[in-house]
């Protein structure tokens, strides 16, 4: 069972390798935990040959993840496995409240288990992602103004009351770093920078493959560092951020409401569509993006980073400012260049990352009871 939480679905091959018994006393165990309906069996191919798959039972208990974001709301309920069972999502407002947003996630929740034939009961866990920073000693939303209407919320608190499950909360940079590493683009990478980019700007780094979460819980507020001293005003209170100047409201303003383009992704889709003026404002955003993640790797040296978010749907349209102003921005040269790849897990990504906490904080709470 351990390896099988570890590593996943194995076959029972895998699994006379992996533990090292007898192929005869896996067959005998995997039969005896399917009979108690802890595991389940199915028929599979691997390398031309039939095969049984072993993988938990979905009755063993799922976890949920929440992505809060400045404009989106998303749900997702998984196996113990990490095997998406339902999601489901929905827009939200500008400067949407705490409570409303989290009376809604429940119910979108409740909505998937229904779907499943399930209940709340067979939850083991939450995973939360807020695309704020996040302080990790009180819980809450770190930074005046980044996500107005949840300042003050003690989100694990008011989760918990709602879902009476044990809930982890972290910021969505984070999550969607973890969920890279585990099944994107950052998988086998130990040293890896996710950017998020689009309302705001954020990066999840990756370190010896552990999340860095920072003394405070606020590592890698990349779009709240100061890169013009008297530029615009950012909604952290400071002025300059790159999320003021690079973020998707500063494009959508330096474009204008002309053409339709009032939210980020029409940016993206009249860019791809060969519309110069969102072209030259993606690439304009790319390069003030690619010299601070320049700087990053400057400072932390990693050998990857990966672009997600809602403008790095447009692709290389933003990827390749990006790749260009950083290659510029590093001391780094040639093939140690840290190389930028696109996100594979898209929207996803930070959702994905909570459900991925919950399993592991689940695994780890009921290792030690």
């Amino acid at each position: 069972m351990a390896a099988i939480k570890k590593q996943g679905s194995l076959t029972q091959v895998e699994l006379v390798a992996v533990t090292g018994l007898s192929a005869a006393s896996v067959s005998n165990i995997v039969k005896e935990l399917s009979a108690a309906g802890v595991l389940r069996t199915s028929p599979s191919i691997r390398s031309g040959r039939r095969a049984t798959l072993v993988s938990f039972a979905r009755a063993v208990g799922l976890v949920a993840g929440i992505h809060v974001a400045a404009r989106h709301l998303r749900v997702l309920v998984a196996d113990v496995n990490g095997t998406v069972l339902g999601e489901n999502h929905m827009p939200l407002a500008r400067d949407h409240r705490a409570d409303n947003e989290l009376d809604r996630a429940s119910l979108l929740l409740s909505d998937i288990l229904v779907n499943l034939e399930s209940g709340m009961d067979e939850l083991r866990g939450v995973g939360v992602a807020v695309s704020a920073p996040i302080d990790r000693a009180s819980g809450r939303v770190a930074g005046r103004g980044i996500l107005r209407g949840w300042t003050g919320v003690d989100i694990v608190e008011v989760v918990h009351r709602r879902l009476r499950q044990p809930v982890f909360l972290d910021n969505a940079s984070n999550l969607a770093a973890l969920a890279e590493a585990r099944l994107g683009a950052a998988r086998g990478r130990q040293n890896v920078i996710v950017l998020d980019i689009g309302e705001g700007i954020g990066a999840g780094l990756l370190l010896e493959g552990r999340v860095l979460r920072g003394h405070n819980g606020i590592a890698g507020e990349l779009g709240h560092t100061v890169i013009a001293e008297d530029g615009p005003l950012c909604r952290c209170g400071n002025r300059g951020c790159l999320e003021a100047i690079a973020g998707g409201p500063a494009i959508l303003e330096r474009l204008g409401d002309e053409g339709g383009i009032t939210k980020v992704v029409d940016v993206v889709v009249h860019a791809m569509a060969g519309d110069d003026d969102c072209i030259r404002a993606l690439a304009e955003a790319g390069r003030h993006i690619g010299v601070a993640a320049g700087n990053l790797c400057n400072l932390f040296d990693p050998e990857r980073i990966v672009v997600g978010g809602d403008l790095a749907r447009a692709g290389e349209l933003l990827l390749g400012p990006i790749r260009m102003a950083m290659e510029s921005t590093t001391i780094l040269t040639g093939a140690a260049v840290p190389d930028v790849v696109q996100a594979q897990l898209g929207l996803d990504a930070a959702v994905m990352g909570a459900a991925v906490r919950a399993i592991d904080e689940t695994n780890v709470r009921e290792a030690v009871l």
